[in-house]
């Protein structure tokens, strides 16, 4: 499978580097990070914010949520995912397996996939290897994910296996259906994309809850399929971060070096160079967004909690080193005020700097491998006092 990853520059001394994603949708600098548009929104943002005052390449949408409100066949009839949220960049969508163990009332593994209950009304649904790969074709996706299991942390050891193993069948499965369906271009679910479009790309998941062993052993077999790109799952569910990184470690090396890495659902602002440091390409998660919502904000001097009394009559910016809207035009007590008063500006305003202050971050961790300075830059990122305000 021929890749349309480029890698552009590399640190000699971690294994950081620079890249080209190739889409349907455009070209993607690497490192990157993902807003999060469960829905297909960004909470609080237009899509112009997104692509105009944040320079977002790319945006992470839910198959769970969209397969059950408005539906994968009725944003396919409306012309695709893009068409539908008037969205011209590229979109990843994951394959909705975390979101039915996590939120359904009913979730039941078989080995055709998973059985569950819609959170919304208890309806029940099947997500199989297949089905789930059907519902990104028809949603226009650019990146996909395939089904795979999510366990709770911590599990045994002979759980782990088990559920990495029904991954790696799964991901097979899931493979060959998605094989086939990019030579059926007449297919209705295909109906989204042109036919001179780039193929949408697929990328298994490695799993393997916190075992080093487990998790090379599923990178090493699904290395085998030659997919487009891999992802590393199963992380952020409440294991110290330093198991975090020593998984993302433990597969580094088995992971193909020409193939982009997405490891889901991290990290914190400060941990973000930490995971290019050992090679990831793309990130993704809810902190920014969510954080930005409960009135925690990130600035280059910490963490800062909005509520407080302290910003009262505090005319200064959030971070007078920020360049996004808000920090150029309010102050922190106003912001304080509109939070308090559960004005619906505060939200916009808020997830318009914490992604700000996330994409910039990559746009510096970008630079700093370009020009030969991301070494120094890893070590000002790990020296930093990180404090609350």
């Amino acid at each position: 499978m021929s890749t349309r990853f480029e890698i552009v520059t590399e640190c000699p001394v971690t294994r950081a580097r620079t890249g080209l994603l190739r889409t349907a949708h455009g070209t993607i600098e690497t490192p990157l990070f993902m807003p999060v548009g469960t829905l297909g929104s960004v909470k609080g943002l237009t899509q112009r914010m997104l692509s105009e005052e944040l320079g977002a390449q790319i945006v992470l949408a839910n198959t769970y949520h969209l397969f059950l409100r408005p539906g994968h066949e009725t944003i396919a009839k409306l012309g695709g995912l893009h068409s539908f949220i008037n969205w011209d960049g590229a979109i990843l969508t994951d394959s909705g397996g975390f979101q039915v163990f996590s939120l359904s009332s009913l979730c039941k593994v078989i080995e055709e996939g998973v059985v569950f209950r819609s959170h919304l009304d208890g309806s029940e649904h099947i997500f199989t290897p297949e089905s789930t790969v059907d519902v990104q074709w028809a949603l226009g996706s650019d990146v996909m994910m395939m089904l795979d299991e999510c366990t709770d942390y911590p599990v045994s050891k002979d759980h782990a296996r088990s559920s990495m193993e029904r991954t790696i069948r799964w991901a097979d499965r899931g493979f060959q259906h998605w094989q086939t369906a990019g030579d059926s271009s007449g297919d209705e679910a295909m109906s989204s994309l042109s036919s001179d479009s780039l193929q949408p790309m697929l990328f298994p998941i490695v799993q393997g809850s916190m075992f080093p062993d487990l998790r090379r052993e599923c990178a090493e077999r699904l290395v085998d399929m030659d997919a487009p790109g891999y992802a590393i799952g199963g992380l952020s569910v409440g294991e110290d971060r330093r198991l975090s990184f020593e998984m993302v470690e433990a597969v580094e090396d088995v992971l193909p070096r020409v193939k982009p890495r997405y490891v889901m659902g991290v990290g914190a602002l400060e941990e973000l160079a930490e995971y290019v440091a050992r090679g990831v390409d793309m990130m993704d998660c809810v902190l920014p967004t969510r954080n930005a919502r409960n009135g925690y904000l990130f600035t280059s001097e910490g963490s800062l909690i909005i509520k407080n009394s302290k910003w009262k009559a505090d005319d200064r910016p959030l971070d007078k080193t920020c360049r996004c809207y808000t920090c150029l035009n309010y102050s922190r007590a106003y912001l304080r005020h509109l939070f308090l008063a559960g004005e619906m500006l505060f939200c916009t305003l808020a997830t318009l700097h914490n992604l700000t202050a996330y994409l910039d971050r990559l746009r510096e961790i970008r630079e700093a491998i370009q020009i030969g300075e991301f070494p120094a830059y890893l070590a000002r990122v790990r020296s930093a006092n990180w404090r609350r305000l």
